[in-house]
């Protein structure tokens, strides 16, 4: 696993041991399965979170006393290759409902072979967000961000 940063974008990567079609499959509709819970700007403990499968989706959690909060929209659905959902949370860590200030997380997904997948995560236009932007960078490529994810992420794929 890597992670580098690129001006306003926070990249990692993973190699998961799986068809891309399955790859694919966790990310997406598996996103519960892997998401780490106390990631959540939801008023309660998470219970839930959801990325609806198509174009126009929501990105949402679903907290343990029943609240529902939309955190992005599903920008981009194109199985099995690429998903693009924005990020829509403040610096501040709550929800923003400014459109042109969210962020966006595209994730591709390119077979290395039969059994292997490449799995490349940008979240680009951190500078969206406005002041701050820079720190929400560093949280989401931290090793606690978008790495953790991405080896929780790995993990089910592997007990699959």
């Amino acid at each position: 696993m890597s992670t580098q940063t690129a001006d306003t974008t926070a990249r990692a990567s993973i190699i998961v041991a799986a068809p891309i079609e399955h790859a694919f499959a966790v990310f997406t509709d598996g996103i519960d399965r892997w998401w780490t819970r106390e990631h959540t700007i939801g008023a309660a403990p998470l219970a839930r979170i959801v990325l609806e499968p198509r174009a126009g989706g929501r990105a949402y959690t679903i907290d343990i006393e029943g609240g529902e909060c939309d955190w992005g929209r599903v920008l981009a659905y194109e199985p099995p290759r690429r998903v693009v959902f924005s990020w829509d949370i403040t610096t501040a860590w709550q929800r923003e409902t400014d459109p042109a200030r969210a962020s966006e997380v595209e994730v591709t997904f390119l077979a290395q072979d039969a059994q292997h997948t490449r799995v490349e995560l940008a979240h680009r236009h951190l500078d969206r967000h406005g002041e701050g932007w820079p720190a929400m960078r560093e949280a989401v490529e931290s090793p606690g961000g978008w790495p953790r994810g991405l080896a929780a992420y790995a993990a089910v794929v592997a007990s699959d």
